[in-house]
């Protein structure tokens, strides 16, 4: 239930033909995504927007309808005139108070298209929409060699086989739970590596003898790994989808996220050879928590790989399906002893980032002229 920044009255969803949008019944003030408002304001005022909303030097006020966090105010100057709009960061929802939204410079509607019938305007909106489509599926699959990483430290990520960042979803406040525990694990790790195969043997996680030390190994098996790279590994998807995550959750659910993430992936590798004597490592199976819920939360942002010296290009969601079937296909090995990778661990993982996504997954909103 979505309700009004301003007046705390429940916002009634409503359709337009550009999609939709969330009024409110009392001060007539109404809500809607990036996305909706693209199809409807000057695209020069609606990237003004958002990028001055990726900023964090504008003033927080009022609660997001969707999330509840607090939206920044963003001047937009039109004409001679000033609009002060509250746009969220994390959901891309923007909030227009009343007669706000009839002042910005609209997107002009061809007269042709005006004098259609109304079936014939439905055909071409469904031409439209599939065109639209099949443009953003070219754009966001296409090669490029030249479009690559910035700076040397993703170009050397994408060269080692990690996914680098297209777009990155800006964030209001500092991450500090996943600063925090990357700095932990890393610090626990490297002074494991000092006496690493008595620690391992130690507190890892040993499905054959799950409960000793109290079962404090699900914890201690999070903090260490097995060598450099894969601490590395662990700590970048960590720091590159954390982040966001933390944001948007919160540093409670984020924690807890995580928590839970860690034990069912631990129980999942339990269940999948409990004779097992090999003890488990690695941060991963709480890790695969963060990847699944921000694939879910984000799935349009965009990662690159290096494949044959050319950047490929993806949808995020469409790495985490392919990520997934690997952990499937890896788990079958797992079991038949040929793998010493827990996929278990990563699967269970990804099913609590899965709950913890559908229970905070916002509604889908949007805005238009009422029809």
């Amino acid at each position: 239930m979505f309700t009004c920044p301003k007046c705390q009255a429940v916002l009634i969803r409503a359709r337009s033909k550009f999609g939709v949008f969330w009024d409110c019944p009392r001060c007539h003030g109404r809500a809607g995504t990036v996305e909706i408002i693209r199809k409807v304001i000057s695209r020069s005022v609606v990237n003004k927007l958002w990028q001055r909303a990726l900023s964090e030097d504008f003033k927080q006020k009022r609660k997001c309808p969707s999330c509840e966090r607090l939206m920044r105010e963003i001047p937009i100057v039109n004409a001679d005139e000033t609009v002060y709009l509250d746009v969220c960061p994390t959901c891309r929802l923007v909030w227009f108070d009343t007669n706000e939204y009839q002042t910005l410079p609209k997107i002009p509607v061809e007269e042709e298209e005006e004098n259609l019938s109304p079936k014939a305007r439905e055909l071409l909106a469904l031409s439209k929409l599939e065109l639209y489509k099949q443009r953003q599926q070219a754009a966001d699959l296409r090669l490029s060699d030249t479009d690559g990483p910035d700076n040397y430290g993703e170009l050397l990520l994408a060269f080692l086989g990690f996914p680098v960042e297209y777009d990155e979803t800006g964030i209001s406040r500092k991450p500090i739970i996943t600063w925090v525990l990357s700095a932990l694990v890393a610090a626990v790790s490297i002074a494991a590596f000092f006496n690493l195969k008595e620690l391992v043997n130690n507190w890892g996680l040993i499905p054959a003898e799950f409960d000793r030390h109290y079962g404090l190994t699900f914890i201690s098996s999070f903090f260490l790994h097995g060598d450099v790279f894969h601490l590395l590994g662990n700590l970048y998807f960590l720091f590159v989808f954390g982040d966001n995550v933390e944001d948007f959750l919160g540093k409670g659910r984020y924690l807890l996220l995580i928590f839970l993430a860690m034990i069912v992936g631990d129980i999942l590798h339990i269940i999948g050879d409990p004779n097992s004597a090999i003890p488990c490592i690695g941060a991963s199976g709480g890790i695969s928590g963060i990847i699944t819920y921000y694939a879910l939360r984000f799935p349009h942002n965009r990662v690159g790989f290096l494949v044959y010296f050319h950047w490929l290009r993806v949808p995020v969601i469409v790495m985490f399906l392919l990520w997934i079937l690997m952990q499937f296909f890896g788990a079958y090995l797992q079991k038949e002893g040929l793998s010493n990778v827990s996929a278990m661990a990563h699967l269970g993982g990804a099913a609590v980032g899965f709950v913890f996504w559908l229970i905070s997954r916002p509604q889908t909103s949007g805005i238009g002229q009422s029809a």
